[in-house]
């Protein structure tokens, strides 16, 4: 479906109707960019059967919101296939509308207050070892949604104490106290993504800010210094390597755990066009350099996203932790 289709009207996630609208209503009018042909190397797993369709099963009778289908991840059906999701808390639509991104943009709905319960109730049926939670943008909210943060954080260590989690947040830009709330809550991974090199903001993350972001990761090690932090972005949007490999130093100097770098692939022809599909040797030598720069783990390939393989790379993490501390 691409952006000038209109979405028919039906329940949102938390029950309640919703009005037809365009899914992303400011780029309905925009021409349309080229889709380029993806190369070899970009191979997914299509949706299987199985365990495919009980964690589906999970999520819809909980009436709850996946990044995995709201973005349109490439790895959906390989994670839900392991019964792996990322659960999108506070609705389905975003008040950004970044150049890069399928999430429906609009004025959100409501908080629903019982929403962390039902995300702890399905980590618990999906029997989570390790659960990212991330968000929409919530400019419309005082705390841009740092306390709902915290509720479903405690929810799920009530059902699930030995699940770990890792949180992806927005960058609660002009929302003071916001980011020590979600620290306060205790995640054992805090994730927000730079998406972008700075001189590509303006275009591609117009609503956010390149030196707030990193700001905003340095501050929770002030805040937390045990806490483990991860930021990502995403390459082939037109970027110069050395503004990635300068991007690399400035989360560094945050003191950021671990980066992800993956392949910028093109939602709809409404969306930022692919400038480059970068090949893998190209990854495979940024992860070199980001290893050689201090961070504890990188992972960098096409496919690359925050949340793909979450879990054992949480693992690797607390193991690179404990290695650089206790080198042989």
């Amino acid at each position: 479906m691409d952006d000038t289709s209109v979405n028919m009207a039906g329940p949102s996630p938390g029950g309640e109707s919703v009005s037809v609208a365009p899914r992303h209503p400011e780029k309905a009018h925009r021409p349309d960019q080229p889709v380029a042909r993806k190369p070899p190397w970009i191979r997914v797993k299509a949706p299987g059967v199985g365990q495919w369709d009980e964690t589906k099963a999970i999520i819809k009778d909980r009436k709850l919101v996946t990044v995995c289908e709201e973005a349109g991840c490439p790895n959906i059906g390989e994670c839900w296939a392991k019964r792996h999701a990322t659960f999108m808390i506070m609705g389905d639509i975003c008040t950004r509308a970044c150049a890069f991104c399928n999430v429906r943009t609009g004025l959100p709905r409501h908080l629903d207050e019982s929403e962390p319960e039902r995300v702890a109730d399905a980590v618990a049926k999906l029997a989570l070892a390790h659960v990212v939670i991330t968000s929409v943008d919530r400019d419309d909210l005082a705390d841009g949604g740092a306390a709902h943060f915290a509720k479903v954080i405690a929810a799920i260590r009530s059902l699930s104490p030995q699940t770990t989690i890792e949180v992806l947040t927005p960058d609660f830009l002009r929302k003071q106290g916001a980011l020590e709330t979600v620290v306060a809550a205790r995640p054992d991974v805090f994730n927000h993504n730079l998406e972008t090199v700075p001189s590509k903001y303006l275009t591609v993350r117009p609503g956010a800010r390149y030196f707030h972001s990193v700001r905003l990761l340095q501050r929770v090690k002030e805040l937390d210094a045990g806490m483990f932090t991860k930021s990502g972005i995403m390459v082939g949007l037109g970027e110069e390597r050395n503004e990635v490999l300068q991007l690399m130093d400035d989360l560094r100097s945050a003191d950021v755990d671990f980066l992800t770098i993956g392949q910028y692939l093109q939602p709809t022809k409404k969306h930022h066009p692919v400038m480059a599909f970068i090949p893998p040797e190209e990854f495979a030598a940024y992860a070199s350099i980001a290893r050689a720069k201090g961070f504890l783990l990188v992972s960098a390939s096409p496919l690359t996203r925050s949340s793909h393989h979450a879990g054992e790379d949480f693992a690797r993490l607390k193991a690179a932790r404990e290695q650089s501390r206790n080198p042989a």
